[in-house]
């Protein structure tokens, strides 16, 4: 029997997922018609925009009477956006998902490079708009969005407004369009076909395999604690070849967010966008760090006793995924993807059978990538097309529980652009903060249903350690990348940084937060790890944290809540794209984000579970 087969009917490796309904390939007729179809947009679009550039330099001293025909020009331009933008992100989104399973797709290469120029016009076509709508004062805004066409923007235009302050003229916002697709965004790519094509020796029993990144990063999925080790010195190993190059493009994509800091105003903060773009105040963001150190005690506990089931001192950065030690004299049996499948859709559905018909729906349509390739990129996300409104979940399944806990995760992104499919474009779009809201609630209720139908101590231990691992993770992890990212941009604000100095800067991250707990540091994380070089999301590691504990606070919620808590969970998750995050919080489940109490209760709600764990480890080593 193969290493893939583990019955008659049943594999561990997942299905390959189903893009046809999008386009048959990255090469076909169906993708030069959209981009045809979107050229002409765009020119229309660009024709139209003439209304607006020529108020450019008085916008703010129009009056409604004044600007009447900029009104009626901007409400056309809108309904171009609006039809042109779902085709721009679909072709993006499947030449990205394309390159995700083979990263040597030539085709897929290929259409995205095309794509980077039409971008950039999209982009600068765009901008007069934004500017418009940014700089006309409040009486010419209420117009503008006193109209059934563009009444459904309220909310996204409001929050635009918000930074207007820091716009540049019209002419240098378009060049600073133009400038970034073969500046910070040609750095992130240059990240992602690196990732995709490196391979490493990995020493497995007496053989020697040669893998590619994804797969040496499975192995760190199971029970051997000697084989996560060495995968994990083996895929650094091959990092560590490429620190001049992943040095480079770190630098270069943070040199580039400082530089326009400094471009846009005095005070203008490297948070202030990522802070904007998530709908948080920075007060929230440092509310949540601070609770977080509160809770270092308890997280550190939970690591130390992750290394104690493993009958060693100190946990190591190989263990970030690593699943409960195996029983002695068993082997731990991977998980087949249709078995879990089942178990997130009986999972889901605990919480509304609609929820369970949705993980049906998703597997049916095969709508999930689960291979394992050679050429596959690492990680794993959730993605979707605009046009129709469908959502695709990508990984790599090998069958331990941590991917079984990364599918339920995935799959919780995926439902909540599903609740949201009917919305107008405009009220669809939310911060990643909360988008980490329904995967992070769809691990805990998977992890709590596998609890309830568990048989005995040894069942149990590796649910409440995939508890454990995800407090640990979340509470010491994430912030571990989010001081290392603060502490890079401090000092990258005076000159880029050496190899050496990133891994000395990622190494103290590490020690400061994880402490006595921890092994050794990961000084390479700051290149492995690819949520450093997404060139369109900054900081992209708080919304994790922010999305763990905002989810577990939700959850609480759900006994208080009974009947009634679905609805408003729906609710909740329908808003995500039409308000603030704060304002969604205190309409929602009536707390106050940017003070500690609900941060702080969260927090000591998962005591208990720790509680629990150590019980189950002191079981297991007695």
């Amino acid at each position: 029997m193969s290493d893939s087969e583990v019955g008659p009917t049943l594999t561990v490796e997942g299905q390959s997922w189903d893009l046809s309904s999008e386009y048959p390939a990255a090469d076909s007729v169906a993708v030069e018609d959209d981009l045809s179809v979107l050229a002409g947009l765009i020119a229309d679009i660009e024709s139209k925009n003439r209304a607006l550039t020529s108020l450019s330099g008085r916008a703010s001293a129009l009056s409604v009477e004044s600007s009447a025909d900029a009104i009626s020009a901007a409400r056309a331009i809108h309904g171009l956006i609006e039809r042109a933008a779902p085709i721009v992100g679909d072709l993006a989104a499947y030449a990205s998902c394309c390159l995700s399973v083979d990263s040597q797709d030539a085709a897929a290469q290929d259409l995205q490079g095309r794509l980077q120029a039409v971008e950039a016009r999209f982009a600068n076509a765009t901008e007069p708009l934004d500017q418009y709508l940014s700089l006309v004062p409040d009486e010419v805004v209420e117009a503008y969005l006193d109209h059934e066409d563009t009444a459904a923007s309220r909310f996204a235009v409001e929050h635009q407004r918000k930074r207007r302050h820091e716009l540049l003229p019209l002419e240098q916002e378009t060049l600073v369009n133009s400038l970034a697709q073969d500046g910070i965004n040609a750095w992130g790519l240059l990240y992602d076909q690196l990732s995709g094509s490196l391979t490493c020796d990995v020493a497995v029993g007496n053989e020697t395999r040669t893998l590619g990144i994804a797969a040496a990063s499975g192995l760190m999925l199971g029970p051997d604690d000697s084989l996560r080790e060495t995968a994990w010195r083996a895929i650094n190993s091959t990092w560590d070849e490429h620190v001049e190059s992943c040095a480079a493009a770190i630098n270069a994509i943070a040199g580039w967010r400082l530089s326009m800091c400094r471009r846009r105003g005095t005070g203008v903060h490297y948070l202030d966008a990522p802070a904007h773009a998530n709908r948080l105040r920075r007060e929230t963001i440092d509310t949540l760090i601070s609770v977080a150190e509160e809770g270092v005690p308890l997280a550190r506990r939970a690591a130390g006793l992750q290394a104690k089931a493993y009958g060693k001192p100190r946990y190591g950065p190989w263990d970030q995924r690593a699943p409960a030690p195996a029983v002695p004299n068993t082997e731990a049996a991977p998980i087949p993807y249709e078995e879990a499948l089942g178990l997130i859709a009986e999972s889901y559905a605990s919480v509304a059978p609609e929820m369970g018909d949705f993980v049906r729906m998703m597997a049916k349509k095969r709508w999930i990538e689960g291979t394992v390739g050679s050429r596959k990129r690492p990680g794993a996300y959730c993605t979707g097309f605009r046009k129709s409104r469908t959502p695709r979940v990508y990984m790599t399944y090998t069958g331990g529980a941590s991917d079984v806990i990364t599918l339920a995760h995935e799959l919780g992104h995926a439902y909540h652009a599903w609740v949201m499919r009917d919305l107008p474009d405009s009220q669809r779009r939310y911060g990643m903060s909360i988008a980490e809201t329904a995967s992070t609630f769809g691990e805990t209720i998977v992890r709590d249903a596998l609890r309830d139908r568990a048989d005995g101590a040894a069942e149990e231990l590796p649910i409440a350690w995939e508890e454990a691992g995800a407090l640990v993770t979340f509470v010491l992890n994430i912030p571990t990348r989010f001081e290392f990212e603060r502490n890079f941009h401090d000092a990258r604000s005076e000159k880029p940084l050496r190899p050496d100095e990133l891994k000395a800067l990622m190494s103290a991250a590490w020690e400061r937060w994880y402490g006595d707990a921890l092994s050794e540091p990961d000084p390479l994380f700051w290149a492995n790890k690819l949520h450093f070089y997404i060139s369109g999301l900054s900081f992209y590691n708080f919304p994790y944290l922010f999305g763990y504990l905002f989810s577990q606070g939700l959850y609480a919620r759900r006994s208080q809540l009974g009947d009634g808590f679905f609805d408003r969970y729906r609710a909740l998750l329908r808003d995500t794209g039409r308000m603030t995050t704060e304002d969604l919080a205190a309409k929602h489940l009536d707390v106050d984000l940017t003070r500690p109490d609900f941060w702080r209760e969260t927090l000591q709600s998962l005591a208990p579970r720790v509680d629990d764990f150590e019980r189950l480890v002191e079981s297991s080593t007695s």
